[in-house]
């Protein structure tokens, strides 16, 4: 058994694809219109080609209500690793993105929690090397 797709929910799927390519550094895998809503994937350019997010169309008042709570509680949505996330911060900071919380030392990770701009916050974390 292997992950080889997961979603994020977005209240917006084109706002969605523009944050994570242009801003996230993700590549668009596939862009398939689906009646109202299209099924857009994404992937990392470091890692696993098949390993795919889709930008889950958020049409569903459960799915709003469940997403909205967990942004409201601070609970991310998704979590990427990153190698140097000072940097990353950094340059996601210029872009304009809003943090909730900057770089912050969380036991065997430094982890920062970021605003997507459709409704979901995510994690970015960098492992601590041990003994570091």
């Amino acid at each position: 058994m292997k992950i080889q797709l997961t979603s994020v929910m977005v209240d917006d799927q084109q706002k969605g694809l523009a944050f994570y390519t242009s801003i996230l550094g993700f590549v668009k895998r596939a862009d398939i219109p689906m009646g109202e809503y299209r099924w857009i994937t994404v992937v990392s350019p470091d890692g696993s080609k098949s390993v795919e997010l889709l930008l889950e169309p958020n049409a569903n008042p459960a799915a709003k209500a469940f997403q909205k709570a967990m942004y409201d509680a601070g609970v991310p949505a998704a979590m990427f690793a990153v190698s140097d996330i000072q940097q990353e911060y950094k340059r996601m900071k210029i872009l304009g993105v809003t943090f909730r919380s900057a770089p912050a030392t969380m036991g065997p990770v430094i982890a920062a929690v970021l605003d997507d701009t459709c409704g979901n916050l995510i994690q970015l974390y960098q492992e601590v090397p041990q003994g570091a």
